[in-house]
């Protein structure tokens, strides 16, 4: 089977850490976007670094995609751009796995456990219990391919779990496959330092 396509999603402005992109933060000695990139493992190149509207220092094989012009927040714009990127190179099929970029502890089997479960659905996403993950998700790029459009006319579902809910969408829960949950995310200073003691728990993280 071909690999899939890739984004990291990335163009939070971490404005509940100051103002510091996120991506730059380092948790166990490595940035989140290089933790990130690791986990995707074997994709099709290039990997699609969604930087929102400023720069980042990118993994190699990597190339950013600033997002639409567009007043949604969130993560959606960051989806649409790299949908928007394949397009303009001629690649409308297939599949794209999507990430954000302040989980630092992606399982590395993330892309093959979704790629197992989709079978003929839309897309699948994580869920770790109770709690969802719309970010982490892999979409066929085919039920994704109006985004774009829909993004600079102003249509678009306002949140990716809005645009889940439009498709024929799966869920898949990671609570049998990790003793912890592995979506946790970076959103405050206590997280930092949290997610960073867990690092020095963990073999190999």
């Amino acid at each position: 089977m071909t690999p899939p396509r890739a984004v990291i999603i990335a163009g939070g402005q971490g404005q509940r850490l100051g103002g510091v992109r996120k991506a730059e933060l380092k948790i166990g000695g490595r940035r989140l976007i290089d933790r990130v990139a690791s986990a995707l493992g074997t994709i099709a190149p290039l990997l699609l670094v969604a930087t929102g509207h400023g720069s980042l220092a990118l993994p190699a094989n990597a190339i950013g995609v600033p997002d639409l012009n567009t007043a949604l927040g969130g993560p959606l714009p960051g989806l649409a751009a790299a949908v928007d990127w394949l397009q303009e190179h001629g690649i409308t099929d297939g599949l794209i796995v999507s990430s954000a970029v302040d989980t630092p502890f992606l399982p590395t089997d993330f892309v093959a456990v979704l790629t197992a479960a989709l079978e003929s659905h839309a897309a699948v996403y994580a869920k770790w219990g109770d709690e969802f993950y719309p970010p982490h998700a892999l979409w066929q790029l085919s039920a994704i391919a109006t985004l774009p459009a829909r993004v600079r006319a102003g249509t678009a579902p306002k949140s990716l779990k809005a645009l889940l809910g439009e498709i024929d969408a799966l869920a898949q829960d990671w609570q049998a496959l990790s003793a912890f949950n592995p979506f946790e995310n970076l959103n405050t200073l206590g997280d930092l330092v949290r997610l960073g003691r867990r690092a020095r728990t963990l073999p190999g993280a």
